[in-house]
C-alpha cells in the first residue's frame, strides 16, 4: 500500500486555551484535530496529576492534528504566539498516511 509524508502535530496546554488553539487552526485551514485528556506527567516542576481536580481550569489536554508539509510554518506560527506563554509544549513528527486528500 503506497503511504505519503505529512507532520503530525500534538500541542499540551491547559483546557481553558484549547478553543483559541481550534480558532487558530480553522483560520490557518486545518480540516481536523482530535482532543484527549492529560491524565498526569511530569515535568521541569515536578509531577502533575488531574486525580481529584473539579473543573477543567487546570485540566491539560492534549490537541492532535496531521498537515502537509507546505502547511506547518503557517500552523506552527499562530499556535506558537498561543502556547509560548503557557504551561505546555508543542511537538511534531513525520508520519506516514494511506489517505492523503484528508490532510
Amino acid at each position: 500500500m503506497q503511504t505519503f509524508p505529512k507532520k503530525r502535530i500534538e500541542i499540551v496546554v491547559e483546557a481553558p486555551l484549547l478553543r483559541r488553539i481550534t480558532a487558530r487552526l480553522e483560520g490557518t485551514g486545518v480540516g481536523g484535530w482530535s482532543v484527549v485528556p492529560v491524565l498526569s506527567g511530569h515535568g521541569g516542576h515536578g509531577d502533575w496529576s488531574a486525580e481529584g481536580q473539579v473543573g477543567s481550569a487546570t485540566q491539560m489536554v492534549m490537541l492532535i492534528t496531521i498537515v502537509d508539509e507546505t502547511r506547518l510554518d503557517a500552523v506552527l506560527s499562530g499556535v506558537f504566539a498561543l502556547v509560548s506563554h503557557q504551561i505546555g509544549f508543542v511537538t511534531v513528527s513525520d508520519v506516514a498516511v494511506v489517505r492523503p486528500e484528508r490532510f
